[in-house]
């Protein structure tokens, strides 16, 4: 993995990291198409970059994580995902199999799409605007929900929102509950991953530390403008328009499947 590659791959994860569109497919297909060699450094490495588009939500809402008075929202992280780190532990070795198949992220991306076009009508009572409001049970079974992304191509993003909105959260405060939810989930998911690697490998070379470096600072940047773009879309405009673009994206990835473009 060179430098211009970390930076492509990182961009791609603070694109779409928040956004309901799947951060994990994308960087599937786009190391395919960067014919990116699979190793296990390369694994780890669109995993850890998840580090600088935590900081982005912790920068973004500092206010809430870093009013440590607000102790129930703290805890609310924790219990909603448990249910996460509980699954992720235990199929560890399948999760890791998916993450190797464009055509689950295709047939994900669009059933995913034809979800996302129709969900605004589907959930339409939106009883809770704020965060303080969501129940310790409701935040549970929003992480619940989170565990559907652990199928490539579904979207941490999508599954956690569209839980929130079964919750009767609205559709801003669905979207920033997914954020919240994402730092501790991402932290676990990440830590166990360079905990992994340290493990085998003994540590990271220089070369390595220094294309980690490069992508958590261009995915932290990326993050920052894709969050706030976001929010503001998604008040105005629901989620239609990226279920459709989610059915487009499958479909061309079929599509370079099918021409043996990009292996299955």
């Amino acid at each position: 993995m060179n430098t211009i590659q970390s930076i492509i791959i990182a961009i791609v994860e603070g694109l779409t990291e928040f956004l309901p569109i799947s951060s994990t497919g994308h960087m599937i297909i786009t190391e395919k198409l960067l014919n990116l060699s699979e190793n296990d450094f390369s694994k780890v490495f669109t995993v850890a970059i998840q580090l600088g588009a935590i900081l982005a939500v912790v920068v973004l809402y500092w206010r809430k994580f870093l009013d440590f008075k607000n102790w129930q929202f703290y805890a609310k992280l924790v219990a909603a995902v448990i249910p996460a780190i509980v699954l992720g532990l235990l199929f560890s070795k399948k999760i890791d199999a998916l993450l190797e198949s464009s055509l689950t992220v295709a047939i994900s991306m669009l059933a995913g799409g034809i979800i996302l076009i129709f969900i605004d009508n589907v959930f339409k009572e939106h009883t809770i605007d704020d965060e303080k409001d969501i129940s310790f049970t409701r935040a549970i079974l929003i992480g619940v929900w989170q565990c559907l992304a652990m199928i490539p191509g579904i979207s941490r993003s999508a599954a956690s929102i569209i839980g929130g909105m079964q919750q009767k959260l609205t559709r801003h405060a669905a979207a920033e509950f997914s954020f919240f939810l994402a730092v501790p989930t991402m932290l676990a998911a990440t830590g166990y991953k360079l905990y992994k690697y340290y493990k085998e490998y003994g540590g990271f070379s220089s070369n390595e530390i220094q294309q980690l470096a490069i992508g958590n600072i261009v995915a932290f940047v990326v993050a920052m403008l894709a969050i706030k773009f976001f929010i503001g879309f998604l008040k105005k405009h629901g989620f239609r328009v990226w279920g459709y673009y989610r059915i487009v994206v499958g479909l061309a990835l079929l599509v370079l499947i099918l021409t043996g473009y990009i292996s299955r």
